[in-house]
């Protein structure tokens, strides 16, 4: 019988391919629906579908509460729903506050309790922030919030895995008004005309020039046929 002599190159490129081939088989296996290994991590939403002509306008607090009267105000002088994310503490300090949005038929979303920053806290860390936050507004308004909007918008994949642990879908935002700096009004529907699309998700805190330039911006965009709904209704959750 003749001997079949293999080469020492020949043994490694067939090892390296037997393990090739392994790794692959192994990884599909493992991703199978149902395997413990099955990504379960979630997303977080920045807009709804761009065909859309929703469009969602979100208020985040944590301070400005003397704004807020004149902003919920001209909301209701238009009819258009927002969604305010509210933290704990503020709503602690200012419950008739957070009871008057719900009253006005707003949709009310979970801001964390203290605004700290949630890439720099453990999963453990962030479920409380929530779940105390959760608490304080269901005692002052009757609402259980499910939607969660991190602070200054860090959602590292922890802080999404936390948030949806606890029930939560996390929302930001595409267009931004960057009105924490305290721009002018022209200055807030500049930033908003630039960048507004079908779906959108605006992000708004209460300062002096939100309110100036709120009722023109809904104005606006209504005139060009957006329709103002709750982040709820535009993401369909």
């Amino acid at each position: 019988m003749r001997a079949l002599y293999i080469s020492r190159r020949q043994w490694k490129l067939a090892l390296t391919y037997l393990f090739t081939l392994a790794l692959m088989v192994g990884g599909a296996w493992l991703f199978l629906p149902g395997s413990e290994a099955e990504p379960t991590m979630g997303e977080a939403y920045r807009s709804g579908p761009p065909e859309s002509s929703m469009v969602s306008l979100t208020i985040n607090v944590d301070w400005g509460e003397e704004y807020l009267p004149d902003l919920l105000s001209i909301l209701a002088q238009h009819g258009v729903p927002a969604t305010f994310f509210l933290t704990g503490r503020w709503t602690e300090n200012n419950p008739e506050l957070a009871r008057e949005i719900a009253a006005a038929g707003h949709e009310i979303g979970n801001h964390g309790y203290s605004h700290s920053s949630p890439n720099a806290s453990t999963v453990e860390e962030i479920q409380a922030e929530i779940t105390s936050t959760e608490q304080v507004i269901h005692q002052a308004t009757g609402v259980v919030t499910r939607l969660y909007a991190p602070p200054s918008g860090e959602c590292e994949d922890h802080v999404l895995q936390a948030a949806e642990q606890v029930g939560y879908s996390t929302i930001l935002w595409s267009v931004d008004t960057i009105d924490w700096q305290k721009p002018d009004a022209e200055t807030i529907l500049a930033r908003v005309r630039k960048k507004m699309h079908g779906g959108a998700i605006i992000l708004a805190h209460p300062t002096a020039g939100t309110v100036e330039a709120l009722d023109r911006m809904i104005q606006e965009l209504e005139a060009e046929g957006y329709e103002f709904v709750t982040v709820s209704e535009n993401l369909g959750l």
